[in-house]
């Protein structure tokens, strides 16, 4: 990850116009997405709620990735007066940061799933390849990475960052309103809720050094598609397609995550939990560098 050279240190908006602006990101969100959902049933034809093909799970995905980008959008420039940059969407010098995410996934699972094997805890029964399915996961993962990081990321959490409140604070709330976004999954529990209370700091403690999203939608992308459509997890207690791996748990428990998948692990817990140190203590010690060298070169 890459920090920003600079982040504008401006006057922080009082909280009240903070707190009003985000009311009304999630009014006009829950309202779009109302109006979005009853075209998307009209144009599909108004099939059954647990008949919906992977493809049509991607279009509703992506009605829902404009109920939260459109308002966001309008607010930020009309009520906020800040300009579209701020939901943290730069590309440039950000390649980097799409690998970090990448690689961040990627030792997620390699660490935890690893471990579940070696603990007998998941067992690898079939393995089936269905590139169609793969590809299509693929792009409705990438909906929701988009949808839920500029949501809660990029929009509450960057508002949240504007105000006086403590950065870790900010992102503490950001973090349990996104953890209150899956409350209704299937099989939700104690443990997977916190799981996405730290998910949601895992995803967004970059953004709070960086003011950017590449790193958090890389990883938040290929978290859910390496653990469902790959490696054969539940993703947040659903499951949409067939998976390249076939899992049988021998039992459902906290160290594989029973019927919640993964998330719902404790072996989950202790990996956000370290990485999330490790990137604290990154760009902690990145500033203190820079600090330092600021305080040398300054003459009296």
């Amino acid at each position: 990850m890459e920090q920003e050279e600079t982040i504008q240190q401006e006057e922080p908006k009082r909280g009240a116009h903070v707190l009003f602006s985000l009311g009304i990101y999630i009014v006009a969100f829950l309202f779009l997405s109302l109006v979005f959902s009853m075209l998307v049933y009209i144009v599909l034809g108004f099939p059954d709620t647990g008949s919906f093909t992977l493809n049509q799970y991607v279009v509703i995905q992506f009605a829902t990735l404009l109920a939260a980008v459109l308002p966001a959008c309008f607010i930020l420039k009309y009520f906020d007066n800040r300009p579209l940059s701020d939901l943290g969407l730069s590309v440039k010098g950000r390649g980097k940061d799409f690998l970090y995410g990448l690689l961040a996934a990627i030792f997620l699972y390699g660490v935890g799933f690893g471990l579940s094997l070696a603990l007998g805890e998941v067992k690898v029964v079939g393995i089936h390849l269905d590139a169609t399915d793969l590809a299509v996961g693929f792009v409705f993962y990438i909906l929701v990475a988009f949808t839920e990081e500029i949501m809660v990321r990029g929009y509450i959490l960057g508002r949240l960052l504007r105000t006086r409140l403590n950065k870790f604070l900010s992102l503490g709330i950001s973090s349990v309103i996104f953890s209150l976004m899956h409350f209704f999954n299937p099989n939700v529990a104690f443990l997977p809720m916190l799981n996405l209370v730290l998910a949601g700091c895992l995803l967004g403690v970059a953004f709070l050094y960086t003011r950017n999203l590449w790193f958090p939608i890389s990883l938040h992308l290929f978290w859910n598609w390496l653990q469902g459509p790959i490696l054969g997890y539940k993703v947040s207690g659903t499951s949409l397609s067939s998976s390249l791996l076939e899992l049988q748990l021998p039992e459902n428990n906290i160290l594989n995550g029973g019927t919640f998948g993964f998330e719902g692990s404790i072996i989950c817990t202790a990996l956000m939990v370290f990485m999330i140190g490790a990137i604290v203590w990154y760009f902690e010690r990145k500033n203190a560098k820079f600090t330092t060298e600021d305080t040398e070169g300054t003459e009296f």
